[in-house]
């Protein structure tokens, strides 16, 4: 089976590696990781605003 040709990085745009695919390196995935989990990236949405303290609003 052929190997696809591995597209660059999404964040520093290097070749990507396959064992940390689509990065480049563990720090590339790390540091994609890091945003996730500082909540940076957001997907845009229409619901409003949810209030943990009104359960009437969940």
């Amino acid at each position: 089976m052929a190997q696809a040709a591995l597209k660059p990085c999404p964040l520093c745009g290097k070749i990507a590696v396959e064992s940390f695919s689509p990065f480049c390196s563990k720090r590339c995935a790390n540091v994609d990781l890091g945003r996730w989990l500082g909540e940076n990236y957001r997907i845009e949405t229409d619901e409003g605003a949810v209030n943990d303290d009104n359960p009437e609003n969940a």
